[in-house]
């Protein structure tokens, strides 16, 4: 029995050492895997891990690239201004220290209290802080004179985004303003913390694009952001710099824009709301683009009131609209050539077909009367003659006797109802109505009164500005259409396409081009005004966009004492007419007159950019 006993007891025991040695090989493997694991396999992480610890990197911005026009003049740029700037871990006593700088540079309140309450926590982890921006050449002088007494601070270069043309480029070239830190480091090379203490080359800090070129571009004027990499104590403060990586600034921008064109765009409408655009009509290159009333894209990107800010938003005029891609207005008798196309296209009429102009308009289906402007009696005319009288009677029955759907395609085919620039920042595509669209929006069925109002660009139909110089561009063209654009670099890169259309020749595009230069050549011509005052020729269709539908002149009269309720006036054209260059639509708010207001506009803008 004892001798059983023994032999269990051995067994157990031999278990047992079984066991703890298991357990030890297998702890011994564990320590040499997880010494292996440290020492050898993720030693680079944990390398990079301590390394962060003890040290810190933080963001250097760049300069964003200038943005030129076609001739390479700058219209917006960088430009230096001076910061007195402060390292408060050396300051002893912040009140005394601001009592010696005012004794040289001027501090209002708010920079003293901005100041003071960001003082602690700078000092605490030894970052720059700054007290005064944009000092003036007296202030840096002062200080340089006595710099030796305030060794604790010294004048730094920051810069401003500044446009040389403030107010007449601001909504096409747009304006820069604060910026998400997100949005600037999409490599996530940074911790969210070092943006707060990031080397800026600007006075207001980091800075995005927030409009037009400056924020369709914004990428590539941004550039790439340095790094400025520290040594930092147990506490997060800073001991000694390690290693600097500078930026790469941003790339410089060659618009399309010809800043002289602009410069006459904006003189000749001068305080009048409207919108000129002027397009290369080989190209596909816009050349000006201006609308008004206007704002100041400095002030919106260095510093505006809140003041100031609320009288743009609440001005009823509102300037920060652009009403040159995003305003919406009847094209008038401006779209009276694409009718004519569509007719001759679809076989309804030849250039010689004549129809009888009474000075209105009679629907068949129930009497409505539809009358010409002032109601005047042309007789029989044709194509040519409805041109450049612009007959609304003549386009009222080509009109008529469409389908409003064959109708619409035909205007969607030159660019309307859809946007036409592939760069413009917030454009509208304007409306081509249609039955369904009427009923999903208005509850009402199509009337056939409506397709006749839509032949002289009346009633539900609505272009932009942008819109009608794209169309006027592709009818100098013959038929040719190219998308619109800012960015020089995309000349030649954007595809042309050729509208379809079945029945119309080059003898027919030569025909309408002569009806169009007889516009203005004619002594019948609505932009007849313009004739003698220029060398070379133009072709061209004047509009009225009607803001109410009357009945007769004498009603018109009546409402036109209230300025608002005035007619448009609209001009398009393009130039030289043997060879077209440019092509060129003036809206003016309210100007009633499309050839003797918005002609001379148009005439002066072809005069600069031909008078070479």
């Amino acid at each position: 029995m004892d001798f059983h006993e023994r032999q269990l007891e051995r067994q157990s025991f031999s278990q047992r050492s079984l066991l703890v040695a298991s357990l030890l090989l297998i702890f011994i493997v564990v320590i040499l895997f997880r010494t292996f694991s440290l020492q050898i396999s993720n030693f680079t992480e944990f390398d990079e891990a301590s390394l962060n610890n003890r040290t810190y990197s933080v963001p250097v911005q760049p300069l964003r690239g200038e943005i030129l026009d076609r001739n390479g003049e700058v219209i917006s740029e960088n430009i230096a201004t001076f910061d007195l700037v402060t390292t408060p871990r050396d300051i002893k006593d912040v009140d005394a220290f601001i009592e010696k700088i005012e004794k040289i540079i001027d501090l209002d309140k708010d920079e003293i209290d901005l100041y003071i309450k960001n003082f602690n926590s700078k000092a605490f982890f030894n970052r720059e802080l700054v007290l005064k921006k944009n000092l003036s050449e007296i202030e840096i002088a002062r200080f340089e004179v006595r710099g030796f007494e305030h060794k604790e601070a010294f004048v730094g270069k920051r810069f401003r985004r500044i446009s040389r043309y403030d107010e007449i480029l601001s909504h096409v070239l747009g304006y820069t303003g604060g910026a998400r830190e997100n949005n600037l480091d999409e490599q996530n090379r940074f911790r969210s913390n070092s943006w707060r203490d990031a080397v800026f080359s600007y006075a207001n800090g980091l800075i995005e694009g927030k409009a037009g070129l400056e924020k369709t571009y914004n990428q590539s004027l941004t550039g790439t952001f340095g790094i400025k990499q520290f040594e930092v104590d147990a506490r997060g403060r800073l001991v000694k710099e390690l290693s600097y990586t500078p930026p790469i600034n941003g790339e410089n921008i060659l618009t399309t824009l010809d800043i002289d064109a602009q410069k006459v765009a904006a003189n000749q409408l001068g305080k009048r709301k409207g919108s000129i655009v002027v397009v290369d009509v080989e190209t596909g290159g816009i050349v000006a683009i201006y609308s008004y009333p206007t704002f100041s894209v400095n002030k919106m990107a260095n510093g505006i009131s809140q003041l100031d800010y609320e009288d743009l938003i609440n001005d009823p005029d509102k300037p920060f609209f652009d009403r040159s891609v995003a305003g919406r207005y009847p094209p008038a008798s401006t779209i009276k050539p694409l009718v004519g196309i569509h007719a001759l296209n679809r076989g309804q009429i030849s250039w010689t077909t004549k129809i009888d102009d009474p000075g209105f308009f009679e629907l068949p289906e129930d009497g409505r009367i539809f009358r010409s402007w002032g109601e005047i009696a042309h007789g029989l005319i044709n194509l040519n003659q409805a041109l450049i009288r612009s007959s609304n009677t003549f386009f009222f029955n080509l009109a008529y006797n469409s389908g409003i759907n064959e109708l619409a395609d035909d205007f969607e085919k030159f660019g309307f109802g859809s946007t036409v620039c592939v760069d413009c920042i917030l454009e509208d595509g304007g409306l081509v109505p249609r039955p369904q669209w009427k009923m999903n929006n208005l509850n009402f069925g199509w009337f056939k009164g409506d397709t006749v109002n839509i032949g002289v660009g009346q009633g539900y139909i609505s272009a932009t500005p942008i819109q009608l110089a794209h169309y006027t561009a592709a009818l100098a063209n013959k038929g040719i259409k190219k998308p619109l654009f800012l960015n020089n670099s995309l000349s030649g890169k954007v595809p042309s396409s050729e509208i379809e259309l079945e029945n119309f020749n080059q003898r027919d595009w030569r025909l309408l081009h002569k009806a169009m230069e007889s516009v203005v050549e004619s002594d019948y011509g609505t932009a007849r005004r313009i004739r003698d005052q220029k060398d070379f020729l133009i072709a061209a269709k004047t509009g009225t966009g009607e803001i109410i539908s009357l009945d007769s002149r004498e009603e018109y009269e009546r409402i036109r004492e209230d300025q608002g309720l005035r007619d448009h006036a609209i001009i398009v054209a393009f130039a030289p007419a043997e060879k077209p260059k440019y092509a060129v639509s003036v809206i003016i708010e309210n100007g009633e007159s499309g050839g003797s207001v918005a002609g001379p506009v148009a005439l002066s803008i072809l005069k600069e950019l031909l008078k070479e």
